[in-house]
């Protein structure tokens, strides 16, 4: 297998009537979901695809992978990675003891209690806790109305993410969050206007624990209150032009039948922040194949239908791209529970990068991925990981 990707070369339309399969000129695209903690993940993986060449054109996040996606947007290729570890590092809180950690029910319970200290105190550079609390107020502007204050996160994006470079090197970013009031969900493009430190805490904006943040007037919170992925609108926003979309997810749709209450609410956790990935995952390849039976059915159809109105409708109906999208997603190890994406602990922070890496060079040995859509095909899908030996 190549040791790494082909070199980008100019982009090419592919055939109206049938998708180059090829990902030599498909746009790469580095999909990055929420949840927390968990975010180091990404940070890993991203490590480990420089290893590889992938250089993404696209960033699209939401929530802690809006933060991570904004730093690496906001840098040159070759300061990316330490400007992770430095927020990575900054976020994880190191204990003050050195934990005994003989077995998956030790390791646990120092997770529980670590995720405990995390909440009472918050973490530097990222939030700290209200004083006095938010609920203790009768009323309280929306900037106020959370259990922690948020603010030194901008002040850590200021100092990581050079927004100027963000705005204007050509890498696409997309970061999404939710409308307090409409209630509608809002993508934050930099194709589309000028990002800034708010547009990402907007997107990470979790609630209670985190504040509504305001922009032009209106207020939002974190895009993971609607949807933890930004998968569909990647797909809805890009359908001429193939793509090679890396998602990384940090919820896995599968998982054991729980044994306690603490793994019951870690699984629940699991399936709704992970349902919403296998839906848009089904529904676009729902559209693909439904635009591949279009094609064939317009391909038996006589020369004379050709010209009619109908048909210039449909041919343009017809036309789409090649979507390869290949799946890393963090599993749960198994001294963790549904404190794992508030639980900031440089020990877990390390675990998860480390598996991020482990992931990616576990899909990088299989070969069959890198041919694209083949046999007509428009959008396939790649999960290589799943029962890996790593």
């Amino acid at each position: 297998m190549p040791a790494s990707f082909p070199r980008r070369s100019k982009l090419m339309q592919s055939p109206p009537d049938r998708p180059d399969s090829s990902l030599r000129n498909a746009r790469r695209v580095l999909v990055l979901q929420g949840g927390g903690a968990l975010g180091s993940y990404q940070a890993g993986a991203y490590q480990a695809l420089c290893h590889h060449d992938f250089e993404p054109q696209w960033l699209a996040g939401i929530s802690i992978g809006a933060i991570n996606a904004a730093i690496i947007a906001g840098n040159p290729r070759e300061q990316r990675v330490d400007k992770l570890k430095q927020f990575w590092e900054m976020a994880s809180s190191p204990v003050p003891w050195q934990p005994m950690l003989h077995n998956d029910h030790a390791h646990s319970l120092f997770n529980e209690a670590s995720a405990a200290v995390i909440a009472a105190f918050g973490v530097p550079g990222f939030f700290t806790p209200r004083f006095p609390p938010s609920h203790l107020m009768p009323t309280a502007d929306p900037e106020v109305l959370s259990y922690y204050d948020t603010s030194p996160l901008r002040s850590t994006l200021e100092r990581l993410v050079d927004f100027d470079r963000l705005n204007t090197n050509g890498i696409r970013l997309s970061v999404g969050a939710v409308n307090v009031v409409t209630g509608n969900f809002e993508y934050f493009d930099n194709t589309r206007q000028t990002i800034g430190p708010e547009h990402i805490m907007a997107s990470a904006a979790l609630p209670p624990g985190f504040p509504a943040i305001e922009i032009d007037g209106h207020y939002y919170w974190d895009g993971g209150v609607a949807s933890n992925t930004p998968l569909d609108y990647v797909l809805e926003s890009e359908d001429r032009e193939d793509l090679l979309i890396f998602q990384v997810d940090l919820f896995s749709a599968h998982g054991r039948l729980p044994q306690t209450l603490l793994e019951a609410a870690e699984r629940e956790k699991d399936i709704r922040f992970s349902s919403r990935t296998r839906l848009n995952t089904d529904k676009n390849k729902q559209i693909h194949n439904i635009r591949k039976t279009l094609r064939h059915l317009m391909g038996r159809l006589p020369d004379e239908l050709r010209d009619d109105p109908a048909y210039a409708i449909l041919h343009q109906a017809a036309k789409e791209n090649a979507v390869t999208l290949v799946h890393l997603i963090y599993r749960k190890r198994d001294h963790e529970a549904s404190s794992k994406d508030y639980d900031f602990s440089r020990l877990n922070m390390i675990e998860h990068w480390k598996s991020g890496e482990q992931d990616v060079y576990v899909s990088m040995r299989h070969e069959e991925w890198q041919s694209g859509p083949q046999d007509g095909e428009t959008m396939v899908t790649w999960d290589l990981t799943r029962d890996a030996i790593k």
